[in-house]
């Protein structure tokens, strides 16, 4: 059966409230995650989960940089194609200047 597909906003509140982050934190993950979906058939096999974002979340919440806990949680987890982390790197760089 396939996955329902949540929209952003409610993907973020869902985030924010497992994880105590704030909201625009959240959505900041969300969104991050949608850009990397964008890369699926594009030299990714599979977009950052959910689970991925909880995590990435969860090490934010720790006190972990965002910059460094979205690397560590969602974009080294799902390729290990140097031009597909660069180019998720960039947009990590890009969601959390």
């Amino acid at each position: 059966c396939a996955k329902q597909q949540r929209h952003p906003v409610q993907l973020a509140q869902i985030v924010a409230r497992e994880t105590g982050i704030d909201l625009d934190t959240a959505g900041r993950l969300v969104k991050l995650a949608g850009t990397a979906r964008n890369l699926k058939g594009h030299g990714l096999d599979e977009g950052i989960s959910t689970r991925l974002i909880v995590y990435a979340a969860t090490l934010i919440k720790k006190g972990v940089a965002p910059q460094d806990a979205c690397r560590m949680a969602m974009a080294r987890p799902i390729t290990d194609d140097a031009d597909i982390r660069a180019t998720l790197d960039h947009a990590i760089d890009a969601t959390f200047a």
